[in-house]
């Protein structure tokens, strides 16, 4: 099993490029999902992040209150609070990762997560792929997808890591500079090289 994990800034192209793993035989395990799935609904993720957080951040149904979590964890000077949250929720996320992988039969594998070296999955993954994009692209695509004011979307893009973040550490990097063809064209020539 090549288990590629691939990673970059929001707006980049991320879930399209994995997309294109995928058609090409990769199972893709999209971390941002499976974090959602796990607060969505009563599970032992929840029932940790009320143990650490208090009942507040958990609605009636059992699931995660994002919002209430959010105005604790992001609140100024909450970085070991934040930290906190990372360390639960990743352990938890890696843990449906491993598991997905183990059971399936395909020969590749692509982790899709944010914060890949963060949470430091790249220790599961063969190798590792930075996908970047220009600042004004990936504004233009966070505009589309994202119900977001433009002033919220730049926020958000400038607290994100600086591209060397990702290009440093990552075995390669791919631009997305918006080409559909080109940027196909690089998950078939990514996965030339897992094999």
């Amino acid at each position: 099993m090549t288990v590629i994990g691939v990673t970059g800034p929001s707006g980049a192209g991320k879930s399209l490029f994995c997309s294109y793993l995928e058609e090409l035989g990769c199972l893709h395990l999209d971390c941002d999902k499976i974090y959602h799935d796990l607060v969505d609904s009563p599970s032992e993720c929840t029932r940790a992040l009320e143990a650490e957080f208090g009942a507040e951040v958990i609605k009636p149904d059992g699931s995660l209150d994002r919002i209430a979590l959010g105005g604790i964890v992001f609140a100024p000077g909450a970085d070991k609070l934040r930290g906190k949250l990372n360390e639960i929720t990743h352990a938890f996320v890696l843990a449906e990762v491993r598991k997905a992988i183990a059971e399936t039969d395909k020969v590749c594998a692509v982790i899709d997560a944010p914060l890949l070296f963060e949470a430091n999955f790249e220790k599961e993954c063969n190798f590792t792929v930075a996908l970047l994009a220009s600042p004004e692209l990936r504004l233009s695509r966070l505009t589309l997808r994202d119900n977001r004011t433009a002033e919220a979307l730049k926020a958000r893009m400038n607290a994100a890591p600086a591209d060397e973040f990702y290009s440093s550490r990552a075995t390669y990097t791919v631009i997305n500079d918006g080409d559909a063809d080109k940027l196909r064209a690089a998950a078939n020539d990514i996965l030339v090289k897992a094999k």
